[in-house]
């Protein structure tokens, strides 16, 4: 639509252009005044005509004044004849220059046929534009069912390989043979081994699934085409499908090749559910990637690699052997997986000679790759715009606060009375967390909003945990619960600034009955949640797997926990009123606390 609007622009402009050399052209021609043939006589006989140019029938007079005119003669008779038919004085005639014009053929040939010829030709031009622009739709109608694949073609100097990605050590060994089997196929042939057909990179958003996909290219000689799965869906039944048919076909065309889908749960779901049934456009697409990656071609020599972070999600025929033989799973990094990922991301960056890169890694438990990268990008942004030359280890640890709950609202001031509120606050979470045992230390306790909230505490493991027991979880509803019994124990009022730990509590309330099976009412059972299966890949219809009076059970368990954590919450929060007051004076005056600043109030 926005090229024929195009096209009809440009035609509106030639004729305008067209239009107006015309009318330059005429209005040139009538500047000179046309008079009579009897008054150029008149002249003629006062002595005022200098000279007579003649182009056929037309005059052009020159008077002595240097004034032009024009005039018509007749056609049939001389000039001469028809100005004495007129009564010219023949001596007076005598005396003018008379010059004949001939008039060249190109420029008569040109008045006599442009006017006739001009309207065709602007129509034939106007027909050309549009059977243009009917032959380039055409042309989209036709390459509608293209895939929209990319070839990987690295620049040169940024080719990503195996080592500029750490941590994540099994993936790249899994890989790896991959990229060997493509290198020398013929050494697996040997012994009698197959080539995958599939690999499937599953692992939370940010852990370097497309990272470990670009290595994959960079290492192999093959080549690498890669493509994103939501571009295979359209609004219309059947495109997707001859997108797959597509890709797979331009793609055995340089085999032995790698294709790499990304985010291939945009069309692996689950089959037979959601609101489509089977002609959904997507059931559609998946149907022809299974007959693509294990069909009747059995010698095609073509690895598919696909990430996902939505594993469970996949339909299990996308899963089985032949298609995606390889799962490739990758974890959140460790303390010294997180070491290394910063030292990558800090290649290029100016620091100051304090930075602990090991001291950041201890302070970033659960970061995953994308958020060190981010967190390290964050410190250069800050240390910029301070105007400093290298970044310091402070800018790196005030990046990590800022990754993990937003800038500092400079403009957010709280009154003195808010101040207070939320000093106290986050005093209760500080006190009840110190005070219990199976607790992370507290790093920072501060009132200085980021995000959205008005103040926050930091409380970070020593170590990385992957499993988590049953008393953590419920000091942890202690600790939440911290700032609302601590504003209610002074202030005998309870605010809004409680509104999130609220939440968060009664989630992890509902999971330890529901999911973690740690109530000692209802046992180890795991009850599904009715939300969590409102999932177009899922069965939509599908409702929960307990009654109406478990239902009931859980939810006195679940007030359970809440209960007796708010029990021992005030208790502490009651004995312990003095520390409390103590470090809430401490918040409203310096507004942050520190580790050990923290940990010699506490000792006190």
């Amino acid at each position: 639509m926005k090229t024929f609007i195009k096209n009809i622009l440009i035609v509106f402009f030639v004729l305008l252009v067209i239009s107006s050399v015309f009318t330059v052209y005429n209005s040139s021609y009538n500047s000179t005044e046309e008079i009579p043939l009897n008054q150029v006589v008149s002249l003629i006989n006062e002595d005022k005509v200098e000279k007579i140019t003649i182009q056929e029938n037309k005059l052009e007079v020159l008077l002595k004044d240097e004034t032009q005119k024009t005039s018509q003669k007749e056609g049939e008779l001389g000039l001469s004849e028809t100005l004495k038919n007129l009564g010219v004085n023949t001596d007076k005639l005598q005396k003018i220059n008379f010059e004949i014009k001939e008039e060249s053929g190109a420029i008569y040939w040109l008045n006599v046929i442009l006017p006739f010829l001009l309207p065709f030709l602007l129509i034939a031009a106007f027909i050309w534009f549009m059977f243009k622009q009917a032959q380039k739709g055409q042309t989209q109608a036709l390459s509608f069912g293209k895939a929209n694949i990319k070839l990987n073609q690295p620049e040169k100097g940024k080719k990503v390989t195996f080592k500029d990605i750490a941590g994540i050590e099994q993936a790249k060994e899994e890989l790896k043979e991959i990229v060997e089997f493509l290198k020398t196929p013929q050494k697996f042939i040997d012994i009698g081994a197959k080539i995958p057909r599939g690999v499937l990179l599953m692992g939370p958003p940010g852990c370097g699934k497309t990272l470990l996909a670009r290595a994959v290219a960079g290492e192999s000689d093959v080549p690498f085409f890669h493509i994103s799965g939501s571009e295979f869906v359209e609004m219309f039944v059947g495109v997707g499908a001859s997108r797959v048919r597509d890709l797979f076909m331009t793609a055995k065309k340089f085999a032995p090749a790698i294709v790499f889908i990304d985010e291939i749960d945009a069309v692996g779901r689950h089959r037979g559910a959601g609101l489509g049934g089977g002609h959904d456009e997507r059931e559609q697409t998946l149907n022809q990637i299974l007959v693509e990656m294990d069909g009747f071609d059995n010698n095609t020599n073509l690895i598919v690699v696909a990430a996902t972070n939505r594993p469970d999600i996949l339909d299990p025929a996308l899963l089985r052997p032949g298609r995606f033989d390889r799962r490739v799973i990758l974890d959140m990094p460790d303390i010294n997986e997180r070491e290394d990922i910063l030292k990558i991301h800090s290649k290029n960056k100016k620091f100051t000679n304090d930075v602990n890169l090991r001291q950041l890694a201890e302070r970033t438990p659960g970061f995953s790759g994308a958020d060190l990268a981010n967190l390290v990008n964050e410190a250069a942004i800050l240390a910029a715009r301070k105007n400093q030359k290298t970044i310091n280890q402070l800018d790196l640890i005030n990046s990590i606060e800022k990754v993990l709950l937003g800038p500092e609202r400079k403009s957010h001031v709280l009154t003195k009375k808010e101040k207070e509120i939320a000093a106290y606050h986050e005093a209760g979470h500080a006190l009840v967390n110190a005070s219990l045992t199976h607790t992370d230390p507290v790093h920072k306790v501060s009132i200085i909003s980021r995000g959205r909230a008005a103040g926050y505490t930091l409380k970070l493991p020593e170590q990385d945990k992957h499993l988590h027991s049953r008393s953590e979880f419920v000091e942890e509803l202690s600790v939440l619960l911290g700032g609302y019994c601590a504003e209610k124990l002074i202030f005998n009022e309870i605010t809004t600034g409680a509104s999130n730990d609220l939440k968060v509590a009664s989630g992890l309330a509902k999971d330890l009955v529901t999911k973690y099976g740690m109530s000692e009412k209802l046992g180890p059972i795991a009850f599904n949640d009715h939300e969590e299966l409102v999932f177009l890949g899922k069965e939509i219809s599908e409702g929960r797997n307990y009654s109406e009076k478990v239902a009931g059970e859980i939810d006195d368990e679940i007030k359970k926990f809440i209960r007796d954590a708010r029990i021992v919450t005030e208790k502490i929060l009651k004995t312990r009123k003095a520390k409390l007051t103590q470090i809430a004076k401490e918040l409203i005056t310096k507004e942050t606390i520190e580790k050990d600043e923290f940990e010699k109030l506490m000792a006190k």
